[in-house]
């Protein structure tokens, strides 16, 4: 599969490169417009990367492979993250996740046979008072307790 970018993000990407002071200072939001525009972050991407930021693929891949926000491999429609830092573990996140997986048939990493749902666990989404908390996509849930991901779920099917 060949990668290019939209004209859309194109330009997107030139806008951002005027907000730093070098290109190199610009990978993390140019990889946000990268799985933003293609769903994930593949070794060929990483390499498109590089090239616009006229560093090497090894730059990228190991920014990539250390934060968790990017998705290394094709995720599910509605992409489940379930924070398991500190506040959210004292307050359940880890059953929480049990639940998830038993519920959906997945573990930790898989994506659901239909493509629907993906589960994965990151650290801190900046939800602590509210723990524990999960994303899906972009949309923030907290508080969360089995019956509540069960009217969740259930909505997004």
């Amino acid at each position: 599969m060949k990668f290019e970018w939209t004209k859309e993000n194109k330009k997107e990407i030139e806008d951002i490169l005027t907000r730093y002071p070098t290109k190199k200072a610009a990978l993390l939001p140019i990889l946000h417009v990268a799985q933003e525009e293609f769903g994930w972050i593949s070794p060929e991407v990483m390499e498109m990367v590089a090239q616009e930021l006229d560093i090497s693929p090894a730059h990228v891949y190991g920014v990539v492979t250390f934060y968790t926000m990017y998705n290394r491999k094709p995720v599910g429609k509605y992409h489940l993250q379930v924070c398991r830092t500190l506040s959210c573990a004292m307050m359940g996140s880890d059953r929480i996740t049990s639940y998830i997986k038993k519920k959906l048939n997945i573990n930790i990493g898989e994506t659901t046979s239909d493509n629907r749902f993906t589960l994965n666990e990151v650290e801190c989404l900046a939800s602590c008072g509210t723990a524990p908390a999960m994303t899906i996509n972009e949309k923030y849930f907290e508080n969360l307790t089995e019956a509540e991901l069960d009217k969740i779920l259930e909505s997004l099917e």
